[in-house]
């Protein structure tokens, strides 16, 4: 039976939600919409009075394909947008800040992307899950991806031919790198003598940098280099890495003038050195990092890098085992990047510490805004917060956000 419902707010997730709740994919606040209610779920859905921020996808995949999901919406809607998730996650906290102008990334600047990839009788399937759905949307004219990784896609499909099980899906990671294509490849069959070889094979006539397999480095013709600043590290396989270059530099220049005159930073969930290395152009850096072979790539990026100050690493799960005050009383400022869980041990202990300046840099606002309260409940001052589009089109939001120490001058 067909039910007819308004429009009233975006969920996190992009979705529009109606009274019930009824949620409603692709949809925006004010339209009439009708459809096949299954549970809380709009099903055959069909906007009946469109909403002015409505606009026509620039993507020709956008139907079928879940790699984004706020392609009909306007840009300037989508950044409001963005901007008033943290604003609310914020508020939900009791808290507010001054929130700078959006940063969003221009369209086909992704420079790393995972590829689900099935063979098939015919050959094989590459390309981005529908929403919600196993099946695979082919995304030649994505406008996500740097053209360079579109180009890249047979190579995927080669390895599938080679490695990969008719029962199921590869996962294969293709990032840009200074020394050409990085490839990291999950799922495939298990590795013995003859497929290693095959892939080795495949690694010289593909010209990639490198391939790993599982997390196993199968051929390396070229360092896979990324530039932080004037260093350049070369990543373990899969590692961390901002999603754009455009977004990593709106990321730094927020954390830079957050920091601004520090002498001693500690840089908290340090990958790589995304910001360790850069920082380190001004001030002696305190990397941590919970994998060694990020903070040994980190290491090395330093070692091999001309005119920079003292950088310090260590692998520590800062979960399990934060820094306490007197470990960090010697910093006068700390770079805090954590995964989407936030940084809730460690912000415990920050807290304590009464550091003169913290950057956080986060991906999830609501655990940010949780360890925000911690820190202003404290006695610090949330001054800023820089929202940080680098995800164009979905419901991913990154921010960068400066805290001091005492009340606000």
């Amino acid at each position: 039976m067909t039910q007819y419902f308004t429009i009233n707010r975006l969920g996190h997730q992009g979705d529009g939600i109606a009274d019930g709740p009824v949620y409603a994919p692709r949809t925006l606040p004010g339209e009439v919409v009708s459809g096949t209610l299954i549970g809380q779920l709009l099903t055959d859905l069909r906007v009946e009075t469109p909403s002015d921020q409505r606009v026509k996808p620039p993507c020709r995949h956008y139907k079928a394909c879940g790699g984004c999901q706020l392609q009909h919406a306007a840009d300037d809607f989508v950044a409001d947008w963005k901007v008033e998730v943290v604003r609310t996650a914020l508020a939900a906290q009791g808290l507010e800040a001054q929130m700078r102008p959006i940063h969003t990334s221009p369209e086909r600047s992704r420079r790393r992307a995972t590829i689900a990839v099935r063979r098939t009788k015919k050959g094989t399937l590459a390309g981005f899950h529908g929403r919600a759905s196993d099946t695979i949307t082919k995304i030649p004219d994505c406008h996500l991806l740097d053209p360079a990784l579109i180009a890249a896609i047979p190579v995927a499909e080669a390895l599938a031919i080679l490695g990969g099980s008719r029962k199921g899906v590869l996962a294969v990671t293709l990032t840009l790198s200074e020394g050409g294509l990085d490839v990291a490849v999950k799922g495939g069959k298990p590795l013995d003598g003859p497929l290693e070889l095959a892939l080795a094979q495949a690694t010289e006539k593909h010209g990639l940098a490198r391939l790993s397999w599982d997390g196993e480095v199968i051929a390396m013709r070229q360092p896979p280099m990324q530039r932080f600043g004037g260093a350049g590290v070369v990543p373990p396989p899969g590692a961390f890495l901002q999603a754009t270059k455009d977004g990593e530099q709106a990321l730094l220049q927020a954390v830079l003038q957050a920091i601004q005159g520090a002498k001693r930073i500690a840089d908290l969930f340090a990958g790589s050195g995304t910001f360790s290395l850069p920082l380190a152009e001004n001030a002696e850096v305190h990397a941590v990092e919970g994998e060694a072979a990020m903070t040994d790539a980190l290491d090395q990026g330093w070692r091999r890098a001309q005119g920079l100050k003292r950088v310090t690493t260590e692998s520590r799960d800062l979960f399990r085992r934060p820094l306490m005050p007197d470990e960090l009383k010697s910093f006068d400022a700390v770079v805090l990047d954590p995964p989407r869980a936030g940084a809730e041990a460690q912000v415990a202990e920050l807290a304590q510490a009464q550091r003169p300046v913290i950057a956080y840099v986060s991906c999830n606002p609501v655990t940010f805004a949780r360890d925000a309260k911690t820190l202003v409940n404290a006695g610090y001052t949330l001054e800023w917060v820089q929202v940080v589009d680098q995800f164009r089109w979905s419901s991913h939001t990154e921010l960068a956000a400066r805290f001091v120490w005492g009340p606000a001058s």
